[in-house]
Parts: C-alpha cells; sequence; structure tokens
C-alpha cells in the first residue's frame, strides 16, 4: 500500500508539474499578439476622414480662429463643398503666432490621407518640409490667404496683397497731404499676407511721396491688445504722427484703440485692412478713414474649388486673384462693397 501510495503521489506531482510547466509556457505567447497590434496601429494610416465620411476629404488649414475674416473664409469654403460634394475639415490655432500649433495641424490633416489640402502658412518657410511629404504621396496642395516661398502649392487663392496695401498707400497720402510722419502695425513679418502687405504700403510711399516719412513698423502678431499698445508706444515717441496703417483686422483695432486711449481721435488717419463689425463701426462714425476689403468668401471658396480641379487633374491658373476694394464711409454701403462686409 505504501509504495502504490508513493506511486499515486509521484504521479501527481508529474501531472501537477507539467500543468504548471504548460501554463507558464501559454504567458509568452499571449503577450505577443497584444505587442504586435501596437506595431500595427502605429504604422496603420488613419481613417480619411475624421466624420467617416466617403466622400473626398480636404482639410483646410488657416491661419488663425480668432478673427471674423477666417469665419467668412470658412463660410466660403463650406459653400464649395456642398457645391462640389467633398468633405472638408477647416482650423487653425487659436492667435496667428503660433507657428508650431499650424505645423502639428497641418502634420494631423497629412496623417488623415487627404485627396488634397489647402494651407494658409504662418510661416512661409517653416512648413515646407511637410509640404514637400505631400508632394511625394502626390496630395495637391493649395494655397490661400497666404502662399508659401515654394513651387509645390498647385495655385494660392489670395488677394494681391502688394497692390492691394499700395492703394492704402495713395489713400493715406492723400488724406496727409503728401507729407508728415506715419507709421505700420503689422501683424507679422513671416507670413506672405504680412510681409507683402507691409512691402507693398511701404514701397509705394517711398517710390511716391518723397515728403512722407515712415518712422516706425511694429508687428503686434495680430493682436488687439499688444497692437494697442505698440500703437501707443509709437505716439509717445514721435508724437507728430499724422497716420496710421493697421495691417490686418486685428493690428487695425489695436491701432484705432491707442489712439483712442490717447485722446488723438481726429488727429490722426487710421486706414485697415480687412472689415469686421468694429472697423466698420469706425468707419461709419468717421474714427477710421477707410479700409482694404478683400473677399474671404471668395477666397475660401476659391480654395476648395481649385483644390477638386487639382484631384481630377485638371489645370489650374497658377495664382487666383480673388480681388480687393477700398471702402470708407462714402461708399460702405454700396452694392459694390457691401456683400464684401463681415461682422
Amino acid at each position: 500500500m505504501k509504495k502504490g501510495k508513493k506511486l499515486i503521489l509521484t504521479a501527481a506531482l508529474m501531472l501537477l508539474t507539467t500543468t504548471l510547466l504548460g501554463a507558464c509556457g501559454t504567458n509568452t505567447p499571449a503577450s505577443a499578439p497584444t505587442e504586435k497590434p501596437k506595431d500595427n496601429t502605429t504604422a496603420a494610416t488613419p481613417a480619411p476622414d475624421p466624420k467617416k465620411s466617403d466622400k473626398v476629404y480636404i482639410p483646410l488649414i488657416s491661419k488663425g480662429f480668432q478673427h471674423q475674416f477666417w469665419q467668412a473664409v470658412k463660410q466660403g469654403a463650406e459653400k464649395a463643398a456642398k457645391e462640389f460634394q467633398v468633405e472638408i475639415t477647416f482650423e487653425g490655432p487659436e492667435t496667428e503666432t503660433q507657428v508650431d500649433k499650424q505645423i502639428e495641424m497641418l502634420q494631423a490633416a497629412l496623417g488623415k490621407n487627404p485627396k488634397a489640402i489647402a494651407f494658409a502658412a504662418l510661416d512661409s518657410k517653416a512648413a515646407l518640409p511637410l509640404l514637400q511629404k505631400a508632394k511625394a504621396a502626390n496630395i495637391p496642395v493649395v494655397g490661400f490667404d497666404s502662399g508659401v516661398d515654394s513651387d509645390i502649392p498647385v495655385t494660392t487663392a489670395a488677394t494681391d496683397n502688394k497692390a492691394a496695401a499700395a492703394l492704402a498707400a495713395d489713400k493715406m497720402a492723400s488724406l496727409i497731404g503728401n507729407e508728415g510722419e506715419i507709421a505700420l502695425v503689422v501683424h507679422d513679418q513671416t507670413s506672405r499676407t504680412g510681409i507683402d502687405r507691409r512691402d507693398g504700403f511701404v514701397n509705394q510711399i517711398k517710390e511716391k511721396y518723397p515728403k512722407i516719412k515712415i518712422v516706425d513698423i511694429q508687428y503686434g502678431g495680430g493682436d488687439q491688445l499688444k497692437s494697442t499698445d505698440l500703437t501707443k508706444a509709437i505716439i509717445q515717441a514721435h508724437p507728430n504722427v499724422k497716420g496710421f496703417f493697421g495691417a490686418n483686422e486685428g493690428s487695425a483695432i489695436g491701432v484705432l484703440n491707442g489712439v483712442t486711449e490717447l485722446k488723438k481721435e481726429g488727429k490722426i488717419v487710421i486706414i485697415g485692412y480687412d472689415s469686421g463689425k468694429q472697423q466698420i463701426d469706425a468707419i461709419r462714425s468717421g474714427k477710421m478713414a477707410g479700409a482694404i476689403t478683400q473677399d474671404p468668401i471668395g477666397i475660401g471658396y476659391w480654395s476648395v474649388k481649385a483644390a477638386v480641379q487639382a484631384i481630377k487633374g485638371e489645370s489650374v491658373k497658377k495664382n487666383i486673384d480673388t480681388g480687393f476694394h477700398w471702402y470708407d464711409k462714402t461708399n460702405i454701403d454700396s452694392d459694390q462693397i457691401k456683400p464684401l462686409l463681415y461682422n
């Protein structure tokens, strides 16, 4: 009996050992499938459209989202998306100084496998590596509002900003009697719009109006508060300044606020760019002499239309001029200008 018990005990121990070893052996292969999906997930291409639509997907990455101008561009893009039956997304950083944030948005958009992409560059050079990546993947790039220093975009839908700013310079010269000190508050010196509006205005003054002196050019990032402070600093440093050019919506409102806070209304000529409720109200009241209006709805519309044309392999003009106009209190309610203003 003792021998039998030993045999039974030995057999039981062997069976238990085999079972335990078998159980331990299954842990390693069981973890392998959990690792492979991680690798596959990292390498997998994200869904082409976050809304899971079967439509052609075209993301638009703008310079910002806070100004009414960009909301009008979005409206035009949505109009084209509906007309051409494509899916779009429209996004931009919180402020027009966040170049890194915009680059992250562009990277994420490219990761969604779009058929084309529309891009308004905050920094005309910083995005080039990603745009080259898009080109290598045969994803057409359409520039809008603010172009890129590259031949990669198939087209750019934008205002002729140099010509528009030159018109603003002519208006400024006329309003100050073709002589005196003036200054500029510009949104930035890295985007195509910032560079072209500054240069268009400055070059026109230098070439045509030798008695006008530009005493300062400052960059406020399109931020009203910062532009207000810059304006006040310029006025304090140059008390004889006769005029200011604010090169975008935020810059123009900052100039207006700075002049108002120093109680210089009526003594300093203010010319803006874009529209929006505050500028419209200021022009109606006479606090601002006038401004250049673009066609933001047209910019958004043509960005999407050109992208659709590029996807189809159709020929696209290298530059799509969406137009501009001068407006002041004499024509603000005209049939030509009214549709181009946005509140």
